[in-house]
């Protein structure tokens, strides 16, 4: 009698869960897939959907046949992705995570019945281990110590000026911290304003983005409300403290980066009071002076110390025009541009450059487009409406060379950004441009245009630095202007000539009906870029295939044609973004090593034009009222807020959105690094070291603070310092952490803890009182950014 046939072997577990899984990622890739295949894109989601749903099949049966066909997903997945990605960490993490981490999940019941729970765990425990070890060495350096307290390495001046002085090079001749001792920072003080975000604030308005001035033993500071704070030195207790107690209205941004300081020339003025002057913004569009001793408004200056820089602009919405950058004083005189709303409508207010009297107020001179090249106003009130509209304004810091009385000032978009029809010719030639002026009447003299009609709101968001550049045996005075594009231009400061090779390349066409792109643009070939690689489908990203699938798709559903590529109605994959590489942060210049730091951000932008009919019935008919998320949404590609916001762009053919390009998990679609710090050599004019910038201790998918700190490499805004010693300090990051680097290498030497985002430009001072060198951030957070929100001034210093 012959023998029944043998069952067929089945799994003793039941993989239900693992089965449900595959079953539904195979389903995924296989309409994802298909999609992305008619959208001309990657095979490998297609083909792969059929291994994962085959092993789903079998594993719903429980046959060990499911496992084998997964491992054959997996090895495929393997191969295809080191063919794509190469050995770079995070593409790889980015195909090969998930799949993996299901894997050890399929693999536990069989390690779990082998090895047994006391063996697994403890096996598990020593894998950690060695992980966070590895992990210590990597991301806490040494610090060598030989217990000394070094001497200050040269006199040191005041930090009187925003960066440091009137050059911009946020560099200090201070070297009592060094790259020895800088691990033993310890907390000095810890001073609390006590202004934080109100009722009235949009979530997404508020900033504490201040870099506070030294003069004597006392700092200067502003606040996002445009309080001014005045603070000892050496302890951090509070000398006198101004509120303006203006209304704060409609203002899309609460932003303070900075206070001007200015002594008359004999140190005395009127009766005596203001001496000693601080001048700060208003968040209602004005200019105040204060007495720095006593806080007081100094009555002699303009009307009851305050002047209305809202005057001969003609009608001004509220909220369309507000001054965030510090003011600049050059000689006898306080210079201020402005923050004009961006696509609100076409004829916004003017962005006239003024000059105003240190100690009358009285306006001294006006750059205004609209007037060709008239500049010097003899003093006259400017009467309503004087000013031309729509102008490009200057909402980034300026810069001076007082010894050849030239002013630079970095220059935005004619009103509104993103369509171009109907500007005039001299706002062609200057939307974007860097200009010279002379300090004394406001005469141009030079331009140079960092982008040609400017279609993608590239305004120039950040001061140049003056450097005197080194060319062959000599040097010459020049000046380095970033861009949002990533572009470093290196100019000669007395001319606008380039000092290092500027080529015009073509560039995309294709604007919209009424619209039309430059044929060509500027690269500025002779230094390094740093905005990297074109995208591909193949940079599309994603924390799991999933995601990255979505991102491929929309990838290719997008137009894109490489940087400048036109606004659409489509959708533009615009990258940089108009959040920018460059932030108004700007470079430092370590003027002993001539080594250039900056740190930049990389997040591609989705730019869509709407029709006007279309816009209308979304709302966007008219001019806002009240704060637009389309403008929160600039700040940075956390902010999730804005994803169905518009800029009406009132008086052209179409609105626009501009939001960040962004994954289901709300993070970019594009690989990591997100932000990067670099260093050049300004003689080689090559890359010295460059590393991913921040970790995702305080930031994650969906917006979560999942607290793992991954050198991953985060978005940033704020600058850095550079001290003689040869180290620098930033914090700037998503991640709330105030950083010490070695200049030379990029080697991180300290971080301390911040106790809410440090979006500020740190600045450095040396106190006789306590024989100490001080290194001082504030940290009140970027409520765009995500990051945590607080009035905090803190100091550190060598115990």
């Amino acid at each position: 009698m012959s023998e029944k046939p043998a069952p067929h072997h089945r799994i003793p577990n039941r993989p239900y869960a693992s089965a449900t899984i595959l079953l539904l990622t195979g389903l995924f890739f296989l309409i994802g897939g298909l999609r992305l295949l008619q959208l001309g894109g990657s095979p490998y989601y297609a083909v792969s959907s059929l291994p994962l749903l085959a092993s789903a099949v079998m594993l719903f049966r429980r046959r060990p046949s499911g496992y084998l066909l997964y491992a054959v997903f997996l090895a495929g997945t393997a191969i295809w992705a080191w063919a794509e990605a190469g050995p770079a960490f995070w593409p790889l993490f980015a195909r090969l995570g998930a799949p993996l981490f299901l894997a050890a999940g399929m693999a536990l019941p069989w390690l779990w019945r082998r090895f047994g729970a006391r063996r697994l765990a403890v096996g598990t425990v020593l894998v950690l281990l060695l992980g966070a070890m590895t992990w210590t060495v990597t991301m806490r350096l040494p610090n060598p110590d030989d217990g000394s307290m070094p001497p200050v390495a040269q006199a040191a001046s005041d930090w009187a000026t925003y960066g440091g002085d009137l050059g911009a090079s946020r560099f200090s001749t201070l070297g009592q911290i060094d790259g020895a001792n800088v691990g033993r920072l310890e907390r000095a003080w810890v001073y609390r304003t006590g202004d934080l975000p109100g009722p009235n604030d949009a979530q997404t308005a508020w900033t504490f983005e201040t870099t506070p001035l030294q003069v004597g033993n006392r700092l200067f500071l502003c606040t996002a409300h445009t309080q001014v704070h005045a603070i000892d030195a050496t302890t951090g207790r509070r000398l006198w403290m101004y509120d303006p107690k203006v209304s704060y209205g409609w203002s899309p941004l609460k932003a303070c980066r900075g206070v001007a300081y200015y002594a008359t020339a004999d140190n005395q003025a009127g009766s005596g009071e203001c001496r000693q002057r601080i001048f700060s913004p208003v968040v209602d569009g004005g200019l105040q002076a204060l007495d720095a001793v006593s806080g007081r408004p100094c009555s002699g200056f303009g009307e009851g110390g305050r002047v209305d820089l809202k005057k001969g602009l003609g009608r001004v919405r509220p909220g369309y025009y507000f001054t965030t950058s510090a003011p600049l004083v050059v000689g006898d005189k306080v210079i201020v541009g402005a923050n004009v709303m961006d696509g609100a409508e076409v004829g916004e207010p003017s962005g006239v450059i003024r000059a105003f009297d240190a100690v009358s107020g009285k306006l001294a001179w006006a750059w205004d487009l609209g007037a060709g090249d008239r500049a010097a106003i003899n003093g006259a009130d400017p009467q309503a409406g004087d000013y031309a509209r729509g102008t490009p304004n200057s909402w980034a810091p300026l810069t001076a060379d007082a010894q050849n009385n030239l002013l630079f000032v970095p220059l935005g978009n004619p009103t509104p950004d993103f369509f171009g029809g109907g500007r005039k010719p001299v706002m062609e030639q200057f939307g974007s441009a860097l200009v010279a002026l002379d300090t004394r009447t406001g005469q141009l003299r030079w331009r140079f245009q960092t982008i040609h009609h400017d279609l993608w709101d590239q305004d120039l968001p950040a001061q140049p630095s003056l450097v005197d550049f080194p060319m062959g045996s000599a040097t010459v005075p020049a000046l380095v202007q970033p861009t949002k594009r990533g572009e470093l231009f290196v100019l000669d400061r007395l001319t606008g000539k380039p000092l290092t090779r500027v080529e015009e390349r073509p560039a995309p066409g294709g604007a919209v009906p009424g619209d039309f792109t430059a044929p060509t643009q500027p690269y500025s070939v002779g230094m390094p870029s740093l905005v990297g690689p074109r995208l591909t489908e193949a940079s599309a990203w994603g924390m799991t295939p999933i995601d990255q699938l979505v991102c491929r798709i929309k990838y290719r559903q997008l137009r894109y044609e490489g940087p400048l590529t036109p606004p659409s109605t489509q959708g533009t994959i615009s990258y940089p973004g108009s959040a920018g590489v460059v932030s108004w942060g700007g470079v430092t210049i370590d003027r002993q090593r001539g080594i250039l730091i900056v740190n930049t951000s990389h997040t591609p932008f989705k730019t869509t034009l709407i029709p006007r009919a279309k816009a209308n019935a979304m709302g966007l008919s008219r001019a806002p009222n009240s704060t637009g998320a389309g403008q929160a949404s600039r700040g940075s590609p956390e902010t999730k807020s804005g994803a169905e916001a518009g800029l009406p762009q009132v008086g052209t053919p179409y609105a626009a959105q501009a939001v960040p390009f962004l994954s289901p998990l709300f993070v970019p679609c594009i690989q990591p690094p997100w932000g990067r710090i670099s260093a050049i050599d300004l003689k080689t004019r090559k890359i010295l070291w460059q590393h991913p910038f921040g970790t995702s201790s305080d930031t994650g998918p969906l917006g979560m603070k999942v607290g793992l700190p991954l050198p991953i490499g985060v978005f940033n805004t704020g600058g850095s310092v550079a001290l003689s010693s040869g180290i620098f300090f930033i914090a700037a990051a998503q991640d709330r952490y105030l950083r010490a680097y070695e200049s030379a290498t990029g080697r991180e030497l300290w971080r301390s803890r911040l106790p809410a985002g440090g979006q500020a430009t740190p600045m450095t001072y040396y106190s006789p009182a306590s024989k100490r060198q001080y290194v001082v951030v504030a940290a009140g957070g970027h409520a765009g950014m995500g990051t945590q929100v607080g009035d905090y001034v803190i100091a550190y210093r060598l115990p």
